[in-house]
This record gives structure tokens, sequence and C-alpha cells, in this order.
């Protein structure tokens, strides 16, 4: 057990803190929205797509601006989702070079392991966070093709199915999905530091949540 411990200790304590930080940052962000539904970005663009929605299919004759503003989104959404599967490659082809490399990896590593083990261990962590990214984006894209079908329906064609109230739903299941991917790319920095040495990761954890609480918080004057 302590030879065990001494191997992996420094890791399971370095990188517990900053998987913690990371996930206390994401607990506070869902209490702060069930406490007041504006006090994000992610909730206020949620209530302004759900309007948006109302607006397009309420109005006559735009129903085409509707389907130009999903194209962009459903652009952006398969860049993300290119580029994850990219780097998902990216990292299975490091994975074969990580024996040769690994010395240059561990130069800072004055915390962790050096078994193979565990350097196989993060690249895995890696490149499932690359195929959540992807998953994620994917399903945002397959979501705004359905949208641009269903908000582009004429008021007297549409079945019971298709109301404003649904396809709303739908886009912000959209944009849910865009959220978490880009959520996985944020926390690829921590993940890709870990390689170098698991304090690196706590430190990036750090510097990450204090970077998303700048993105993701409502100034108090734009609240008003």
């Amino acid at each position: 057990m302590n030879v065990w411990w001494n191997e992996y200790g420094g890791d399971i304590l370095w990188v517990g803190t900053g998987l913690a930080i990371v996930a206390g940052y994401h607990i506070a962000l869902t209490w702060c929205v069930r406490r007041n539904p504006r006090c994000t970005i992610q909730s206020v663009n949620r209530q302004a797509r759900t309007a948006w929605v109302h607006h397009i299919m309420g109005e006559p004759g735009l129903q085409i601006l509707g389907v130009q503003t999903l194209r962009n989104s459903t652009m952006a959404a398969t860049f993300f989702a290119s580029t994850a599967i990219i780097l998902a490659m990216g990292v299975l082809s490091l994975s074969e070079e990580a024996d040769k490399i690994a010395e240059n990896w561990h130069a800072l590593n004055a915390f962790g392991s050096n078994h193979p083990g565990l350097r196989a261990t993060k690249l895995m962590a890696l490149l499932i966070d690359f195929i959540v990214a992807f998953f994620s984006f994917g399903m945002s894209v397959r979501l705004y093709n359905h949208v641009g079908f269903q908000i582009s329906v004429p008021p007297e064609l549409r079945p019971p199915g298709i109301n404003p109230e649904q396809v709303a739903n739908h886009l912000n299941r959209a944009g849910g999905f865009y959220s978490i991917g880009m959520r996985t790319y944020y926390l690829a920095i921590p993940l890709v530091f870990w390689l170098f040495g698991p304090h690196l990761m706590t430190i990036s954890s750090i510097i990450l949540i204090a970077a998303l609480y700048y993105i993701d918080r409502i100034a108090p004057d734009s609240e008003e």
C-alpha cells in the first residue's frame, strides 16, 4: 500500500484537487442559475433563444432570417466537431510516441508518477474528452438542422408537434450540447498540463475557473 501511494499519491492529491475545483465551480454555477435564472450568460441566452423562436414563428416572412441565423450556428458547431475529431486522432498518434517523449514531458514533474500506465491514463482521459466534445457538437448540429426545418414551416401547415414552445426546447437543447462541447474544450487545458505534471494541472484548473467566471457571469449593470 505504501509503495502504491508513494508512486501515485502525488497525482491523486493534485489531480483530485484540480477536478474538485472544476466540479465545485459548476455545482455553484448550477445553484446560481436555480437561485437567479439571469445570473449566467447561458441562462440568459436560453431565454433569448426561446423569445427568438416565438418571434420568428409568430411573424410571417421571418422564416428565412431564422434559417440563415441557424446556419451560422450549424457551421460553428460543425467546425468544432471536426476539430474535436482531428484532435482525438492527434492524441492517438501521440500515444504511439509517448515513450519517446516521456522524458521531456516529465522534466517539470516534481510531484507525479512517471509510470507508463499512468501516461496511458492521461492520454486516455484527453482522448475521452475530445470524443465527448465531438459527440456534443455532433448532437448540436443534428438539433440545429431539425430546428431549421421546423421553424420554417408555415403556420397553416404545422403539425401538432411543431409549435414555438417545442421548437424552442429543441433549440435550447442544441445550445446546451454546444455549451457542453465548449466545456470539454476548456477541460482539455488542465488535462494537457497534466501530461507535464499534476501540480500544473491544478494550477491551470484554477486559472481556467477564473477565466470561466469572467465568461459566465452577467455584469450587475446588465441585469437591471
